[in-house]
């Protein structure tokens, strides 16, 4: 039995944490400007974690996922929404599905952008501290995170974002049927998840992610590299 790698955690947790709550933020600023108020009545709109943790899916299954080295997944609770106060329905219902890996992809350039800082901040240091190698390996998992919940959510099966916009790409005819996917979505994502199926988005995680890392790791200093 493996060991339970409790260092993983304590660096990834608090940036999973950070990119669910800001998925599930946009989600409900989105949803109010486009008319809708549910979110906002439940006190969703809010960058404040607790607001959107779910133990389950928040804490307890990352935690286990990340300790034992198994890919890591989480989520938060699921934003309400009520499509019927959007202004515009079709206009809303897209909006708001794109809003929460919106959030995701300012959250993915932004820990570029610090990490880039970073690096070029401690370029010419002989030893930087292992504090600021630490922090450059929450930058870095900061950015996989963030791209990995992109691509994830976009995933055209209900109830995940891509299915929302999925659903208004379609010709009239096919949307009830796509519709009805809705009654077996969750059971397709666990299977997926359980399997491994889902592990073929790992090499498309690491293009757009090196590509948002590469100016960082072209002049970062050798001694802010994890195990140098």
């Amino acid at each position: 039995m493996g060991t339970f790698d409790l260092r993983a955690v304590l660096l990834s947790l608090p940036v999973l944490l950070l990119s669910l709550t800001a998925h599930e933020f946009g989600h409900a600023w989105v949803a109010l400007r486009q008319g809708d108020d549910t979110a906002y009545r439940q006190g969703r709109v809010t960058m404040n974690p607790a607001a959107h943790l779910d133990w389950l899916g928040t804490i307890i299954f990352p935690v286990m996922a990340i300790g034992s080295g198994m890919p890591l997944l989480g989520w938060a609770r699921p934003v309400p929404v009520d499509p019927r106060k959007f202004r515009n329905y079709v206009r809303g219902d897209i909006l708001v599905s794109v809003a929460g890996v919106a959030m995701n992809a300012l959250l993915a350039v932004s820990f570029a952008v610090l990490l880039f800082v970073l690096a070029a901040s401690t370029r010419s240091m002989a030893a930087p501290p292992e504090a600021l190698s630490t922090l450059f390996e929450m930058m870095v998992i900061g950015v996989v995170v963030n791209v990995g919940l992109i691509l994830f959510n976009l995933l055209p099966i209900p109830p995940l974002d891509g299915s929302h916009v999925m659903y208004h790409l379609l010709p009239p005819h096919l949307r009830q049927q796509y519709q009805t996917l809705s009654l077996y979505g969750m059971i397709v994502l666990w299977v997926l998840v359980l399997t491994g199926m889902l592990r073929f988005l790992f090499p498309l995680i690491l293009v757009p992610a090196r590509l948002l890392m590469g100016p960082a790791m072209s002049i970062v200093n050798p001694g802010l590299l994890p195990g140098v």
